[in-house]
């Protein structure tokens, strides 16, 4: 490829790194699996997100504070929003300082949750207990947070 034509390739992907930007936060790693489903080689990639970074369009830190806070918003927990943002390339160590920064109770979380789904009832059965159990461990509740929960009293 000659120059001209690289950095036209350059430019044309830095323009579509912007476009995607533009729309929602993505991760490093989102944006270049993007950019590199429409054609774009591993250099120009890499070149790209130097530059986003460099500019301050493109942000790990950013992206992973308001995946957080959205996924909080949408009631799910600790577990789930952490498995998620690994496959966006987010660092755990990334995500837990992020979450820990939401003064999430999860617990009062995971119960809302389980309220919302399923009313004020009490799980009657092991095979109800057993359901919800599952439907709070889906939506990215740990084991104590669910067993905290469905072991309350109801006077609590």
């Amino acid at each position: 490829m000659d120059e001209a034509a690289g950095e036209h390739a350059v430019e044309a992907a830095y323009e579509t790194g912007v476009r995607l930007l533009a729309r929602r936060e993505h991760s490093s790693l989102e944006l270049a699996r993007k950019l590199g489903s429409r054609g774009y080689s591993r250099d120009i990639v890499e070149s790209v997100l130097d530059r986003l970074v460099w500019q301050g369009y493109l942000s790990d830190e950013r992206f992973t504070e308001m995946f957080i806070r959205q996924r909080c918003e949408q009631g799910q927990g600790p577990v789930r929003i952490v498995a998620d943002l690994a496959q966006r390339g987010i660092g755990e160590s990334l995500a837990r300082h992020y979450l820990d920064q939401q003064a999430v109770d999860w617990i009062d979380q995971a119960r809302l949750v389980r309220q919302r789904r399923f009313g004020d009832t009490r799980p009657t059965s092991r095979r109800d207990w057993a359901r919800q159990a599952r439907f709070l461990a889906g939506r990215g509740f740990s084991a104590e947070q669910v067993h905290a929960v469905l072991n309350a009293r109801t006077d609590e």
